[in-house]
Protein backbone atom coordinates (compact mmCIF):
# COMPACT_ATOMS: atom_id res chain seq x y z
CA UNK A 1 0.00 0.00 0.00
CA UNK A 2 1.03 3.27 -0.53
CA UNK A 3 2.14 5.95 1.46
CA UNK A 4 -1.04 8.31 0.05
CA UNK A 5 -3.34 5.21 1.09
CA UNK A 6 -1.65 4.52 4.48
CA UNK A 7 -4.63 5.61 7.57
CA UNK A 8 -2.29 7.54 9.78
CA UNK A 9 -3.17 8.36 13.67
CA UNK A 10 -2.86 12.15 13.39
CA UNK A 11 0.18 12.52 15.93
CA UNK A 12 2.31 10.67 13.40
CA UNK A 13 2.01 12.90 10.85
CA UNK A 14 4.56 15.14 11.08
CA UNK A 15 4.56 18.95 9.15
CA UNK A 16 7.57 21.14 8.24
CA UNK A 17 7.30 24.62 8.49
CA UNK A 18 10.15 26.76 6.56
CA UNK A 19 10.92 30.38 6.94
CA UNK A 20 10.58 31.24 10.09
CA UNK A 21 7.19 31.16 10.65
CA UNK A 22 5.40 32.55 13.84
CA UNK A 23 6.25 29.82 16.57
CA UNK A 24 2.13 30.20 17.18
CA UNK A 25 1.83 28.02 14.79
CA UNK A 26 4.17 24.65 15.59
CA UNK A 27 2.38 25.76 19.18
CA UNK A 28 -0.70 25.16 17.73
CA UNK A 29 -0.18 22.82 15.57
CA UNK A 30 1.77 20.33 18.47
CA UNK A 31 -1.17 21.01 21.07
CA UNK A 32 -3.42 19.22 18.41
CA UNK A 33 -1.05 16.42 18.26
CA UNK A 34 1.10 16.79 15.27
CA UNK A 35 5.04 16.40 15.01
CA UNK A 36 6.39 19.86 13.92
CA UNK A 37 9.91 21.21 12.75
CA UNK A 38 10.67 24.76 12.13
CA UNK A 39 13.18 26.06 10.21
CA UNK A 40 14.27 29.92 9.78
CA UNK A 41 15.35 29.75 6.10
CA UNK A 42 13.74 29.47 2.77
CA UNK A 43 15.34 25.88 1.59
CA UNK A 44 16.33 25.97 -2.58
CA UNK A 45 14.33 23.34 -4.54
CA UNK A 46 17.39 20.64 -3.95
CA UNK A 47 17.39 20.94 -0.05
CA UNK A 48 12.52 20.48 -0.33
CA UNK A 49 13.68 17.24 -2.70
CA UNK A 50 15.71 16.26 0.21
CA UNK A 51 13.72 16.88 3.11
CA UNK A 52 10.33 16.60 2.11
CA UNK A 53 9.58 12.50 1.84
CA UNK A 54 10.14 12.71 5.56
CA UNK A 55 6.88 15.02 5.92
CA UNK A 56 3.16 15.20 5.59
CA UNK A 57 2.10 18.64 5.69
CA UNK A 58 4.56 21.79 4.26
CA UNK A 59 4.27 25.44 5.52
CA UNK A 60 6.08 28.45 4.05
CA UNK A 61 5.97 32.10 3.39
CA UNK A 62 7.07 34.47 0.15
CA UNK A 63 10.43 33.23 -0.85
CA UNK A 64 10.23 29.61 -1.17
CA UNK A 65 9.68 28.59 -4.79
CA UNK A 66 7.18 24.65 -4.80
CA UNK A 67 7.29 24.04 -8.22
CA UNK A 68 5.92 20.94 -10.30
CA UNK A 69 9.02 18.85 -9.36
CA UNK A 70 8.55 19.40 -6.04
CA UNK A 71 4.93 18.73 -6.24
CA UNK A 72 5.33 15.43 -8.48
CA UNK A 73 7.94 14.22 -6.65
CA UNK A 74 6.35 14.56 -2.90
CA UNK A 75 2.73 13.64 -4.19
CA UNK A 76 2.37 11.98 -0.89
CA UNK A 77 1.75 15.78 0.87
CA UNK A 78 -1.17 15.98 1.97
CA UNK A 79 -1.64 19.93 2.12
CA UNK A 80 0.47 23.54 1.56
CA UNK A 81 0.09 26.49 3.78
CA UNK A 82 1.10 29.60 2.25
CA UNK A 83 2.23 31.38 5.78
CA UNK A 84 0.65 34.83 3.78
CA UNK A 85 -1.71 35.98 0.96
CA UNK A 86 0.09 35.27 -2.25
CA UNK A 87 0.37 32.20 -3.33
CA UNK A 88 2.04 32.61 -6.64
CA UNK A 89 5.15 31.08 -5.40
CA UNK A 90 3.16 27.91 -5.32
CA UNK A 91 2.92 26.08 -8.69
CA UNK A 92 -1.33 25.56 -7.36
CA UNK A 93 -2.41 23.35 -10.75
CA UNK A 94 0.10 20.90 -10.26
CA UNK A 95 -1.06 21.09 -6.48
CA UNK A 96 -4.09 20.20 -7.38
CA UNK A 97 -2.82 18.04 -9.87
CA UNK A 98 -1.42 15.76 -7.39
CA UNK A 99 -4.48 16.34 -4.60
CA UNK A 100 -2.67 18.65 -2.38
CA UNK A 101 -5.11 21.90 -0.96
CA UNK A 102 -3.04 24.95 -0.63
CA UNK A 103 -4.15 27.07 1.84
CA UNK A 104 -3.23 31.24 2.57
CA UNK A 105 -3.69 33.99 5.45
CA UNK A 106 -5.91 36.84 3.16
CA UNK A 107 -7.23 38.97 5.83
CA UNK A 108 -4.13 38.89 8.73
CA UNK A 109 -2.30 41.05 7.69
CA UNK A 110 -4.85 43.56 6.25
CA UNK A 111 -4.56 46.14 9.09
CA UNK A 112 -0.67 46.14 8.35
CA UNK A 113 -0.34 47.13 4.77
CA UNK A 114 -2.85 49.52 5.73
CA UNK A 115 -1.05 50.97 8.39
CA UNK A 116 2.24 51.54 6.57
CA UNK A 117 -0.08 52.61 3.07
CA UNK A 118 -0.74 55.66 5.56
CA UNK A 119 2.55 56.23 6.97
CA UNK A 120 3.99 56.19 3.41
CA UNK A 121 1.28 58.85 2.42
CA UNK A 122 2.25 61.17 5.10
CA UNK A 123 5.63 60.45 4.72
CA UNK A 124 5.51 61.40 0.93
CA UNK A 125 3.54 64.43 1.37
CA UNK A 126 5.98 65.79 4.16
CA UNK A 127 9.07 64.65 2.53
CA UNK A 128 10.12 63.05 5.44
CA UNK A 129 12.60 60.57 3.83
CA UNK A 130 14.80 63.00 2.90
CA UNK A 131 14.17 65.73 5.88
CA UNK A 132 15.31 62.52 8.16
CA UNK A 133 18.31 61.35 5.89
CA UNK A 134 19.52 65.19 5.51
CA UNK A 135 19.28 65.80 9.49
CA UNK A 136 20.71 62.58 9.87
CA UNK A 137 23.97 63.99 7.91
CA UNK A 138 24.18 66.52 9.86
CA UNK A 139 21.90 69.25 7.78
CA UNK A 140 19.12 71.38 8.44
CA UNK A 141 16.70 71.82 5.90
CA UNK A 142 13.53 73.36 7.48
CA UNK A 143 11.32 74.66 4.83
CA UNK A 144 7.91 74.51 3.94
CA UNK A 145 8.51 74.03 0.39
CA UNK A 146 6.67 70.95 -1.65
CA UNK A 147 5.37 69.60 2.07
CA UNK A 148 2.00 69.34 2.31
CA UNK A 149 -1.11 67.88 4.64
CA UNK A 150 -2.73 64.74 3.21
CA UNK A 151 -6.07 66.06 4.48
CA UNK A 152 -8.40 67.57 1.43
CA UNK A 153 -6.38 65.39 -1.01
CA UNK A 154 -7.80 62.76 -3.00
CA UNK A 155 -6.44 58.87 -2.51
CA UNK A 156 -7.03 56.57 -5.50
CA UNK A 157 -6.97 52.94 -4.46
CA UNK A 158 -6.63 50.27 -7.22
CA UNK A 159 -7.98 47.41 -6.30
CA UNK A 160 -10.40 47.78 -3.64
CA UNK A 161 -10.11 44.42 -1.69
CA UNK A 162 -9.36 43.32 1.82
CA UNK A 163 -6.84 46.11 2.00
CA UNK A 164 -7.76 48.54 -0.27
CA UNK A 165 -11.15 48.81 1.31
CA UNK A 166 -9.14 49.10 4.89
CA UNK A 167 -6.97 51.71 3.47
CA UNK A 168 -10.00 53.69 2.18
CA UNK A 169 -11.98 53.67 5.87
CA UNK A 170 -8.27 55.04 7.10
CA UNK A 171 -7.34 57.59 4.90
CA UNK A 172 -11.39 59.15 5.28
CA UNK A 173 -10.92 59.54 8.88
CA UNK A 174 -7.59 62.06 7.59
CA UNK A 175 -10.33 63.80 5.84
CA UNK A 176 -9.20 62.56 2.15
CA UNK A 177 -11.09 61.83 -0.68
CA UNK A 178 -11.07 58.28 -1.81
CA UNK A 179 -11.84 57.10 -5.42
CA UNK A 180 -11.46 53.38 -6.28
CA UNK A 181 -10.73 51.21 -9.39
CA UNK A 182 -11.33 47.23 -9.20
CA UNK A 183 -11.89 44.90 -12.33
CA UNK A 184 -15.05 43.44 -9.45
CA UNK A 185 -17.84 45.18 -8.72
CA UNK A 186 -17.34 46.23 -4.80
CA UNK A 187 -19.26 47.99 -2.51
CA UNK A 188 -17.96 51.31 -1.72
CA UNK A 189 -17.35 51.94 2.18
CA UNK A 190 -18.08 55.36 3.83
CA UNK A 191 -17.74 58.03 1.23
CA UNK A 192 -15.59 56.40 -1.50
CA UNK A 193 -17.19 56.44 -4.86
CA UNK A 194 -15.85 53.95 -7.89
CA UNK A 195 -14.46 54.52 -10.95
CA UNK A 196 -14.87 52.42 -14.26
CA UNK A 197 -11.36 53.29 -15.99
CA UNK A 198 -8.22 53.21 -14.61
CA UNK A 199 -6.91 56.61 -16.54
CA UNK A 200 -10.07 58.23 -14.74
CA UNK A 201 -8.96 57.35 -11.15
CA UNK A 202 -5.05 58.12 -12.20
CA UNK A 203 -5.69 61.72 -13.84
CA UNK A 204 -7.70 62.64 -10.70
CA UNK A 205 -5.61 61.35 -7.68
CA UNK A 206 -2.80 62.98 -5.87
CA UNK A 207 -1.92 59.39 -4.05
CA UNK A 208 -2.26 56.06 -6.12
CA UNK A 209 -2.22 53.20 -4.39
CA UNK A 210 -1.80 49.88 -6.04
CA UNK A 211 -3.38 46.53 -3.84
CA UNK A 212 -3.60 43.97 -6.67
CA UNK A 213 -2.76 40.02 -6.92
CA UNK A 214 -0.05 39.16 -9.33
CA UNK A 215 -2.00 37.75 -12.13
CA UNK A 216 -1.45 37.71 -16.01
CA UNK A 217 -3.54 41.06 -16.48
CA UNK A 218 -1.92 43.19 -13.19
CA UNK A 219 1.82 42.41 -14.89
CA UNK A 220 3.19 45.68 -15.97
CA UNK A 221 -0.26 47.28 -15.02
CA UNK A 222 1.85 50.80 -14.33
CA UNK A 223 3.94 51.68 -17.12
CA UNK A 224 4.70 54.58 -18.71
CA UNK A 225 1.68 54.96 -19.99
CA UNK A 226 -0.25 54.99 -16.98
CA UNK A 227 2.32 57.23 -15.50
CA UNK A 228 1.75 59.83 -18.49
CA UNK A 229 -1.72 59.94 -17.32
CA UNK A 230 -0.55 60.55 -13.47
CA UNK A 231 -1.43 64.23 -12.09
CA UNK A 232 1.60 66.13 -12.12
CA UNK A 233 2.82 65.87 -9.16
CA UNK A 234 1.09 62.70 -8.06
CA UNK A 235 2.36 60.09 -5.58
CA UNK A 236 2.76 56.33 -6.50
CA UNK A 237 2.92 53.47 -3.77
CA UNK A 238 2.76 50.25 -4.56
CA UNK A 239 2.54 47.54 -1.43
CA UNK A 240 1.27 44.68 -3.91
CA UNK A 241 3.43 42.81 -6.38
CA UNK A 242 6.47 43.76 -7.79
CA UNK A 243 5.60 43.00 -11.36
CA UNK A 244 2.57 45.20 -11.25
CA UNK A 245 5.26 48.61 -11.90
CA UNK A 246 7.62 48.83 -14.82
CA UNK A 247 10.63 50.30 -12.84
CA UNK A 248 12.58 51.65 -15.26
CA UNK A 249 9.21 53.61 -16.79
CA UNK A 250 8.65 55.09 -12.54
CA UNK A 251 12.55 56.00 -12.33
CA UNK A 252 11.96 57.79 -15.63
CA UNK A 253 8.78 60.14 -14.50
CA UNK A 254 10.45 60.87 -10.82
CA UNK A 255 13.51 62.16 -12.84
CA UNK A 256 11.48 64.35 -15.20
CA UNK A 257 9.35 65.66 -11.89
CA UNK A 258 6.73 63.91 -13.31
CA UNK A 259 5.94 62.15 -10.16
CA UNK A 260 6.37 64.11 -6.85
CA UNK A 261 7.45 60.92 -5.32
CA UNK A 262 6.63 57.17 -4.72
CA UNK A 263 6.79 54.24 -1.48
CA UNK A 264 7.80 50.92 -2.96
CA UNK A 265 7.44 47.82 -0.75
CA UNK A 266 7.78 45.17 -3.72
CA UNK A 267 9.97 44.70 -6.14
CA UNK A 268 10.04 42.59 -9.58
CA UNK A 269 13.01 40.66 -7.95
CA UNK A 270 14.31 40.71 -4.45
CA UNK A 271 17.08 39.55 -2.47
CA UNK A 272 16.92 35.26 -1.21
CA UNK A 273 17.19 36.55 2.28
CA UNK A 274 18.55 39.58 4.37
CA UNK A 275 22.58 38.47 3.52
CA UNK A 276 22.34 39.24 0.17
CA UNK A 277 22.71 42.88 -1.25
CA UNK A 278 19.60 44.84 -2.64
CA UNK A 279 19.72 46.79 -5.53
CA UNK A 280 17.41 48.39 -7.65
CA UNK A 281 17.21 51.50 -9.99
CA UNK A 282 14.96 53.95 -7.39
CA UNK A 283 18.17 54.31 -4.96
CA UNK A 284 19.38 57.61 -4.11
CA UNK A 285 16.19 59.48 -5.98
CA UNK A 286 14.77 62.15 -4.64
CA UNK A 287 11.49 61.58 -1.99
CA UNK A 288 11.20 57.67 -2.95
CA UNK A 289 10.53 55.48 -0.25
CA UNK A 290 11.77 51.67 -0.40
CA UNK A 291 11.35 49.19 2.16
CA UNK A 292 12.17 45.44 2.12
CA UNK A 293 8.76 43.82 1.41
CA UNK A 294 7.49 44.45 4.76
CA UNK A 295 3.66 45.51 4.31
CA UNK A 296 2.61 42.29 6.63
CA UNK A 297 5.80 42.08 8.56
CA UNK A 298 4.25 43.18 12.01
CA UNK A 299 4.31 40.91 15.10
CA UNK A 300 0.50 40.91 15.67
CA UNK A 301 0.15 40.26 11.58
CA UNK A 302 2.58 37.28 11.92
CA UNK A 303 0.90 36.10 14.93
CA UNK A 304 -2.32 36.37 13.44
CA UNK A 305 -1.17 34.49 10.07
CA UNK A 306 0.53 31.98 12.23
CA UNK A 307 -3.01 30.79 13.51
CA UNK A 308 -5.30 31.66 10.42
CA UNK A 309 -3.08 28.92 8.26
CA UNK A 310 -2.40 26.49 11.36
CA UNK A 311 -6.44 26.42 11.50
CA UNK A 312 -6.66 26.19 8.25
CA UNK A 313 -4.08 22.85 8.52
CA UNK A 314 -6.77 21.52 11.35
CA UNK A 315 -9.59 21.37 9.73
CA UNK A 316 -8.63 19.66 6.74
CA UNK A 317 -6.64 17.05 8.25
CA UNK A 318 -9.17 16.72 11.19
CA UNK A 319 -12.48 17.49 9.33
CA UNK A 320 -11.53 17.50 5.36
CA UNK A 321 -12.66 21.12 5.30
CA UNK A 322 -11.19 22.96 2.17
CA UNK A 323 -13.01 26.08 2.53
CA UNK A 324 -10.23 28.42 2.58
CA UNK A 325 -8.31 26.57 -0.14
CA UNK A 326 -7.08 28.48 -3.05
CA UNK A 327 -6.76 25.69 -5.56
CA UNK A 328 -9.17 23.25 -4.60
CA UNK A 329 -13.21 22.69 -4.32
CA UNK A 330 -14.30 23.88 -1.14
CA UNK A 331 -16.47 21.67 1.19
CA UNK A 332 -16.73 22.97 4.89
CA UNK A 333 -17.47 20.02 7.32
CA UNK A 334 -17.68 19.91 10.75
CA UNK A 335 -16.69 16.91 12.89
CA UNK A 336 -19.04 13.78 13.62
CA UNK A 337 -18.97 11.24 16.05
CA UNK A 338 -19.58 7.04 15.05
CA UNK A 339 -18.78 6.99 11.90
CA UNK A 340 -15.53 6.67 10.02
CA UNK A 341 -14.60 9.28 7.47
CA UNK A 342 -12.48 8.54 4.24
CA UNK A 343 -11.62 11.42 1.55
CA UNK A 344 -10.81 10.64 -2.04
CA UNK A 345 -9.92 12.97 -4.53
CA UNK A 346 -10.12 12.35 -8.40
CA UNK A 347 -10.14 13.08 -11.53
CA UNK A 348 -13.39 15.01 -12.43
CA UNK A 349 -14.62 12.46 -15.03
CA UNK A 350 -18.15 11.18 -15.40
CA UNK A 351 -18.85 8.22 -13.65
CA UNK A 352 -15.95 8.21 -10.67
CA UNK A 353 -18.82 8.75 -8.15
CA UNK A 354 -20.88 5.86 -9.30
CA UNK A 355 -17.38 3.61 -9.36
CA UNK A 356 -16.39 4.50 -5.52
CA UNK A 357 -20.00 3.75 -4.14
CA UNK A 358 -19.75 0.49 -6.10
CA UNK A 359 -16.57 -0.75 -3.75
CA UNK A 360 -18.57 1.17 -0.50
CA UNK A 361 -21.92 -0.86 -1.89
CA UNK A 362 -19.84 -3.91 -2.23
CA UNK A 363 -17.87 -3.79 1.18
CA UNK A 364 -21.45 -3.66 2.95
CA UNK A 365 -20.59 -0.14 4.53
CA UNK A 366 -23.33 2.11 4.96
CA UNK A 367 -23.21 5.70 3.60
CA UNK A 368 -24.47 8.13 6.54
CA UNK A 369 -23.02 11.32 4.26
CA UNK A 370 -21.53 11.99 1.41
CA UNK A 371 -19.83 15.63 0.35
CA UNK A 372 -19.23 16.08 -3.36
CA UNK A 373 -17.17 19.39 -4.81
CA UNK A 374 -15.91 19.84 -7.80
CA UNK A 375 -14.02 22.04 -10.61
CA UNK A 376 -12.79 21.62 -14.02
CA UNK A 377 -10.01 19.18 -12.86
CA UNK A 378 -10.60 17.45 -9.62
CA UNK A 379 -13.64 15.65 -7.78
CA UNK A 380 -12.94 16.29 -3.92
CA UNK A 381 -15.41 13.64 -2.24
CA UNK A 382 -15.89 13.45 1.66
CA UNK A 383 -18.29 10.15 2.52
CA UNK A 384 -18.89 9.19 6.53
CA UNK A 385 -19.93 5.12 6.85
CA UNK A 386 -20.72 2.85 9.42
CA UNK A 387 -18.55 -0.04 9.17
CA UNK A 388 -18.97 -1.97 11.93
CA UNK A 389 -21.52 -4.54 10.72
CA UNK A 390 -19.69 -4.53 7.13
CA UNK A 391 -16.48 -6.43 8.40
CA UNK A 392 -14.28 -4.87 6.18
CA UNK A 393 -11.71 -2.37 7.29
CA UNK A 394 -11.28 1.28 6.11
CA UNK A 395 -7.40 0.45 5.30
CA UNK A 396 -9.67 -2.59 2.89
CA UNK A 397 -11.65 0.48 1.66
CA UNK A 398 -9.47 3.04 1.09
CA UNK A 399 -7.17 0.69 -0.58
CA UNK A 400 -10.19 -0.58 -3.48
CA UNK A 401 -11.13 3.16 -3.69
CA UNK A 402 -7.40 4.21 -4.29
CA UNK A 403 -6.75 1.54 -7.49
CA UNK A 404 -9.29 3.28 -9.51
CA UNK A 405 -7.71 4.75 -12.54
CA UNK A 406 -8.98 8.20 -11.58
CA UNK A 407 -8.38 8.45 -7.70
CA UNK A 408 -5.36 10.33 -7.20
CA UNK A 409 -5.48 10.37 -3.32
CA UNK A 410 -7.75 8.67 -0.80
CA UNK A 411 -7.07 8.76 3.18
CA UNK A 412 -9.01 8.17 6.38
CA UNK A 413 -9.87 11.45 7.99
CA UNK A 414 -11.37 9.97 11.08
Amino acid sequence: MSKTNVVQPKYSLKILLTENIHSVAKEKLVVEGYQVDLLTHAPSEDEYLKLLPQYDVLGIRSKSEITKNILEKNSHLLAIGAFCIGTNQIDLDAAKNVGVPVFNAPHSNTRSVAELVIAEMISLSRQLGDRNMMAHLGEWEKSAVGSKEVRGKTLGIVGYGHIGSQVSILSEALGMKVIFYDVLKKLPLGNATSKTKLEDLLAEADFVTLHVPETPTTQNLISKNELNKMKRGSFLINASRGTVVVIEDLVTALKENHLAGCAIDVFPTEPASNKEKFVSPLQKIKNVILTPHIGGSTEEAQYSIGLEVAESFRKFLQTGTTAWAVNFPNVDLAHKENVVRIMNIHKNEPGVLGEINGHISKAGANIQAQYLSTDSKIGYLVVDLELQKSGVTAETLIDLIQKSSRSIKTRQIF
